[in-house]
């Protein structure tokens, strides 16, 4: 492999050539073509078949979709979190606070970014460009695919592609990733304030959204999981492989900020390896049987597939022990530097043979088919599991289904809270234990009702659903909130000094930014607090969230964040542009309480079935009728859902004791300090007073 040696001084990256793309492209096709004709998706239809350009051309325009999708999310990801904007010289000259610099497009003028900058948003616009097209060229092959027709330029092909659009849901979900493409490509050559590519880069990992649902995996057993495990799967591959192709195009150009970047980056992937590997187990686990199913075309490309991951988490881990630390070092030498470009040259071309076997294991069947088992019952055909035995006090806590995106969130976060406690520990810093604990609670809390019994029945009963949702948004929020996460991360995390905006500045742009200040203030959580249980109930938003596996994640989101706002402007301590005076924070709760009692008892009184298409069709045959249980849930919503709101007006209480408490402590210092200046002051001010008064008290009594 022919590499640039170092420059003098060793202050200079060596890069691979950019060449090894094309080749680690060139042995993406090749793999899945190899891997296509081996899984046997390039054989002909039994029925219809669409020729031999789509049998073929169809996982190699997968291919490039895939690792275009992923190039364009990896660059965007790389410019607006990892990669400094501006070049060393020009840094000095711009004015930045602690939440980093927000550089508006005339800042960022081509001679004032940096180099490795300036590269990786070619590599995002070329990339974005390619994308779009490569989805395009999917979305027509799909179509060719499932109708058995050869490509054509008729007007019968054409309004039967038109149909399959705008009426099947592969169709569409296409389209949506052409139009999510196109969107961000042009995005790429307009943008270049950090936070407008941040919210690019958001745009961009939505744009496999619809991959997701319409995914190969997520037509297994267990639709739900599957889904869950493949979004995982995706945005692990896409900022791991996108990363790589971005530290690859900007390498060059990286000068003295490689070892940062490289550091960086190193992180990003350690995290995204983890992800992948233990998604990857999940979907396998749903799509074969073990150990027999290994044996088939599909478990022997999954077998490869899972190889080459594991060779390179290895690849990684030699990068973060040894080489990276070998160049943040003065004395780091260009043997290491040229070492690392070596394995970053073989992490590309085993990524294009991962992207190669994703795509021919899409069109691979799996061993039991593509669906395990045809939904039978009536509770399988709404909910998509079979409908779960009665519901007794210890089915609360045995029956589950996890739901591996909260799994995943709570994972996540306790590792990152507790690596933030250990390393104030480490600095010398206290935190106090019971926060950590707290949190963690939390955190398990929030795994169980959206895993557990509460989240398997309350698809089943309008009664545990409206349990689950006073769980998520009145208890789990208390614990999250009392353990302090945001104060946390900004004494643990160590602000950037290179211009690029890192964790720790991002949260202060969050802290501080007008949407902040108006999803925080007082009068809007309350209100949003209030008044969305209403909204979401009363109108068709509920049953969404029954029907649809997305809708039901966005109401868990809803809920979630709902009360942990609520929750942190009554009785949290981290940092918020505005917290009200605590007797309208009493106020506030009290109108609240009162509120969620009306609409319970609202409940209670109904003889309308909310949802009934829902409720009624599931085929129970155990514990009290839907209505019956609608008014059950009036009662939860009344007894249970005023509970943690009396604890937390105990809290506020609590702490506007210790607030009084701490002022009159101040005012007693500070009268300490100054010998009572400003009583003494206060006296003489009454005492001339008085002596006014009498003095016009005489003079009337003269007159």
């Amino acid at each position: 492999m022919a590499l640039k040696a170092p420059a003098a001084g060793g202050s200079a990256a060596v890069s691979p050539k950019l060449r090894w793309l094309a080749v680690a492209g060139a042995i993406a096709v090749i793999v899945v073509l190899l891997a296509t004709a081996y899984g046997r998706g390039s054989l002909p239809a039994e029925t219809r078949d669409p020729g031999a350009l789509v049998r073929w051309g169809y996982g190699v325009a997968q291919t490039m979709q895939n690792v275009a999708a992923a190039a364009t999310i990896g660059a965007l990801i790389f410019a607006a979190f990892i990669v400094p904007p501006l070049a060393r010289g020009r840094r000095r000259g711009l004015c930045t606070d602690s939440r980093g610099p927000d550089l508006s497009a005339a800042q960022l003028s081509a001679e004032a970014e940096h180099p490795a900058f300036s590269r990786i948003m070619v590599l995002a616009s070329v990339s974005s460009l390619a994308w779009t097209v490569s989805a395009l060229a999917v979305l027509v092959f799909s179509f060719s695919d499932i109708a058995g027709i050869p490509l054509s330029g008729s007007a019968q092909f054409a309004a039967q592609l038109t149909s399959y659009v705008t009426e099947l849901p592969n169709g569409a979900a296409w389209l949506w990733v052409v139009i999510i493409s196109a969107s961000v490509a042009t995005l790429t050559f307009g943008v270049r304030s950090v936070n407008g590519l941040a919210l690019t880069a958001l745009l961009a990992l939505g744009g496999l959204l619809p991959v997701v649902l319409i995914g190969h995996a997520a037509g297994g057993s267990d639709h739900e999981q599957a889904i869950n495990s493949l979004g995982l799967h995706l945005v692990g591959v896409c900022l791991w492989f996108g990363g790589l192709i971005a530290l690859a195009v900007g390498g060059t150009a990286l000068g003295k900020d490689t070892a940062e970047v490289l550091r960086r980056f190193s992180t990003l992937a350690g995290f995204s390896f983890a992800l992948v590997v233990a998604s990857g187990i999940v979907n396998a686990t749903i799509r074969i049987d073990f150990p027999s199913g290994l044996a088939s075309p599909y478990g022997v490309l999954l077998m490869a597939k899972t190889a080459a991951a594991i060779a390179l988490g290895a690849i990684g881990l030699l990068h973060r022990k040894r080489l990276i630390p070998a160049l943040s070092v003065k004395s780091g030498n260009g043997k290491s530097t040229a070492l690392l470009w070596r394995f970053i040259v073989v992490e590309l071309l085993i990524m294009g043979a991962v992207s190669g076997l994703a795509a021919a294991l899409s069109r691979t069947p799996p061993p039991a088919g593509e669906d395990i088992r045809p939904a039978l019952t009536k509770a399988e055909i709404l909910t998509g599991y079979l409908l779960p035995p009665e519901l007794t006090p210890e089915r609360w806590f045995t029956i589950w289904r996890p739901d591996w995106l909260w799994i995943a969130f709570a994972v996540l976060a306790a590792y990152l809270y507790l690596a933030g406690a250990r390393r104030l520990r480490r600095r010398g810093d206290a935190w106090p234990w019971a926060r950590s604990v707290l949190w963690l609670i939390g955190l398990v809390a929030l795994v169980f009702f959206t895993s557990g019994g509460p989240s398997v029945y309350g698809r089943i009963l309008f009664s545990a659903h409206m349990l689950d949702h006073m769980a998520l948004t009145m208890i789990v929020p208390v614990f999250l909130v009392l353990g302090s996460p945001v104060t946390l991360a900004l004494r643990a995390m160590k602000p950037r000094k290179d211009g690029s905006r890192g964790p720790r500045e991002w949260t202060m742009v969050v802290v501080h930014s007008k949407v902040a200040a108006v999803v925080t203030h007082p009068l809007f959580v309350a209100a949003n607090f209030a008044g969305s249980i209403v909204l979401f109930y009363y109108s068709d938003a509920f049953g969404f969230a029954l029907r649809e596996h997305v809708g039901h994640e966005l109401m868990t989101v809803h809920f979630l964040i709902t009360g942990y706002l609520f929750v942190l402007s009554m009785i949290g301590t981290d940092p918020i542009p505005r917290r009200a005076p605590y007797p309208l924070r009493l106020l506030l709760l009290l109108a609240t309480m009162a509120f969620h009692a009306f609409f319970g008892v609202t409940l209670m009184g109904s003889t309308t079935l909310i949802q009934p298409e829902w409720f009624t069709e599931l085929g129970r045959e155990w514990g009290a009728s839907a209505l019956d249980d609608q008014q059950m849930a009036g009662a939860i919503t009344w007894g249970i859902g005023e509970i943690p709101t009396l604890l937390i007006a105990v809290g506020v209480a609590v702490m506007w004791s210790r607030s009084d408490a701490r002022e009159t402590r101040r005012s007693d210092r500070a009268a300490a300090r100054t010998n009572d200046a400003d009583l003494d002051a206060y006296n003489a001010m009454l005492a001339r007073l008085e002596e006014r008064d009498e003095r016009s008290q005489r003079h009337g009594g003269r007159g």
